[in-house]
């Protein structure tokens, strides 16, 4: 009895325990729906940190026609390119195409694609998140022997990704699956907003290398006539005809340190794409550096310093070691530091046909990109070497005259331009901050270039520039931090809120707040982000009201006056259960400690 009731036990707990099991492994592993149309396993398209992006295949059917959908699944902030136009390269799209031996396939059909805004402002439309592109079947190959209960299908992706903050290398990937053309009748119906002609493979130019090169040096000769390396001109000028002065020689060896000086800032970047690939598996592309707020913000500000330079608010003055005296080789490391300086200030300006010539170098074996690369500074330091080597060139440029004295100032307000286009392209909350430092800036510069003169005391001009300094730096820490969090959980003005709830015994705290009002953002700061102040608020169950004045008919400016009988900001007014009055503080900026002691006084909200 005793071995009868073993075995039973084993037949239940083989039947009970291990069937389940494998029933369910084999499930995990075949993956095969109820109609035998068998989806395959996804498969990772792009990783960069937390961001990634993933895509598998299913037989599927989208109206009347039978197809593969080809599924992506991944985080919003990576994303890809839907047109060529906005890609970071012709043939950096998003493309998806499949073959099999069995199927003709028609032109995918891709969603409605969505629109960010890149951080220089243009519009661009992507996939990004979990989205499906559908590839038609068409037709059954003629004379086909393959036996269409077990089709196997090929789909090839590829493209390139990229986060708010880097583009990854381009990729393509094959995904295998095998379908059961048998069944198409029982497969997956989907529907989505297709986007017409979105859809279409484009096929990116096929350059030749010699092509390609040619693009590159005409790429790096269009960065001599961008706006932003207009400031430095005139300096360069002076300099060539300076050399030319001290004899043939050394004007030609000054010359070529000042390219060499253009070519070590190309060199930087094809350094920094071997490192991103060779270590990080990314690309660096001619642009990536705009998505940094601190560089476009560093740009903006370095270009309205120019401006100022162009109106004439300060001079940049030439000591004899960048001129380059005959027979001095003092004056070397000081042409290779404006060759550097020129290219620097190239960027923020530079032509569409730059990044064209760059994005190409990307998809290029390494030896091949960064030769692709240098050659660009090549293009931008072929004048600069042809001046120096011909200085006879020298007497074909125009006189100075009071043309030239206009048209540098003209420059100066293209320059504005451009760095408030820079500006605009900063995330909101930096936006006013830049532009109040700008201001700042500016005014030192202006201390700095106009209070003082040659004939000025040493003394004196030590005192001034140490006052401009002291006065840039306060404003850099004053305004360039990144804005705070707001910790407290403001609400929007409603006077029917606030009567609800001292009606109910709820604590009301109101802010009176303008955009104008400069004396508001100091009470925030000292008052508001203050951690325990916040945590006080949401403890006892405050209803926090931020009443914005700004708009002259608002209904927070109308109360204000009216209900609350207040004439200027800043104002807040705390309403506590039970109490006779409300406490009020006008126009104080230190009333942390004060405020912090009533909360306490609050009972926790229950």
């Amino acid at each position: 009895m005793r071995k009868k009731s073993a075995a039973i036990s084993k037949d239940t707990l083989l039947t009970g325990v291990l069937w389940p099991v494998l029933i369910l492994a084999v499930n995990c592993f075949c993956d095969v729906d109820a109609s035998g149309a068998a989806s395959t396993a996804s498969v990772e398209l792009a990783r960069h940190q937390k961001e990634f992006s993933t895509a598998h295949l299913e037989p599927a059917r989208m109206g009347d026609k039978f197809g593969v959908a080809v599924i992506f699944e991944g985080t919003d902030d990576l994303h890809y390119y839907a047109k060529p136009e906005t890609a970071p390269a012709a043939g950096f799209e998003l493309k998806v195409e499949a073959k099999s031996d069995a199927f003709e396939f028609g032109e995918a059909i891709f969603p409605k694609w969505e629109i960010i805004v890149d951080p220089v402002g243009t519009q661009v439309e992507v996939y990004a998140g979990r989205f499906t592109v559908f590839v038609p079947i068409t037709g059954v190959a003629a004379k086909t022997k393959v036996d269409l209960s077990q089709a196997d299908v090929e789909v090839k992706i590829s493209g390139q990704a990229c986060t708010s903050t880097i583009c990854l290398l381009p990729f393509e990937k094959v995904l295998p699956a095998q379908i059961d053309y048998s069944q198409r009748d029982s497969w997956r119906e989907i529907s989505f907003e297709a986007a017409g002609d979105a859809g279409k493979v484009v096929k990116g130019p096929s350059y030749s290398v010699w092509f390609a090169l040619g693009l590159a040096l005409l790429a790096g000769l269009s960065l001599n006539i961008m706006p932003c390396v207009w400031p430095v001109l005139p300096i360069i000028v002076m300099r060539i005809v300076e050399q030319a002065k001290a004899g043939r020689r050394q004007s030609i060896v000054m010359g070529l340190a000042f390219c060499l000086g253009i070519l070590l800032f190309f060199a930087c970047f094809a350094g920094a794409n071997i490192i991103l690939q060779v270590f990080y598996g990314t690309v660096l592309q001619w642009g990536d550096q705009f998505r940094s707020p601190v560089f476009v913000a560093v740009m903006a500000l370095l270009l309205v310093v120019l401006a100022l330079f162009m109106f004439g608010v300060f001079t940049i003055t030439v000591p004899s070691s960048i001129a380059g005296k005959s027979g001095s080789g003092k004056g070397y490391p000081g042409a290779v530091g404006m060759g550097f300086l020129a290219a620097i200030l190239s960027t923020p300006c530079s032509f569409a046909i730059l990044a064209a010539a760059f994005a190409w170098a990307q998809a290029q074996p390494l030896p091949l990109g960064t030769f692709a690369i240098m050659v660009i500074g090549v293009g931008m330091a072929v004048p600069y070497a042809i001046l120096t080597s011909m200085p006879g060139l020298l007497k074909r440029l125009p006189g100075a005259g009071r043309w030239m004295e206009l048209f540098k100032q003209g420059i100066g307000f293209v320059l504005l331009l451009i760095a408030i286009k820079l500006i605009a392209a900063l995330p909101e909350l930096r936006r006013m901050s830049v532009l109040y430092f700008a201001v700042v800036l500016g005014f030192c510069v202006w201390m700095w270039g106009s209070w003082v003169t040659y004939n000025t005391k040493l003394s004196c001009k030590w005192l001034i520039r140490i006052i401009a300094i002291v006065l840039v730096v306060t404003a850099g820490w004053t305004f360039l931090p990144a804005p705070a969090e707001e910790l407290i959980d403001w609400q929007k003005y409603d006077a029917n809120a606030i009567e609800t709830a001292k009606a109910e015994g709820k604590p009301v705290l109101i802010k009176f707040t303008a955009d104008w009002c400069w004396n508001c953002e100091m009470v925030d700061k000292i008052v508001y982000r203050r951690k325990d102040i916040a945590k006080l608020i949401e403890e006892k169950g405050v209803l926090a009201i931020k009443a914005d004045t700004t708009v002259k008919g608002g209904p927070a400016a109308l109360d204000f006056k009216s209900v609350y009988g207040e004439l200027s900001l800043p104002v807040s007014i705390l309403f506590a259960p039970g109490g006779k009055d409300a406490v009020r503080w006008r126009g104080k900026f230190f009333f942390a400690k004060e405020l912090k002691t009533l909360l306490e006084k609050l009972p926790s909200k229950k």
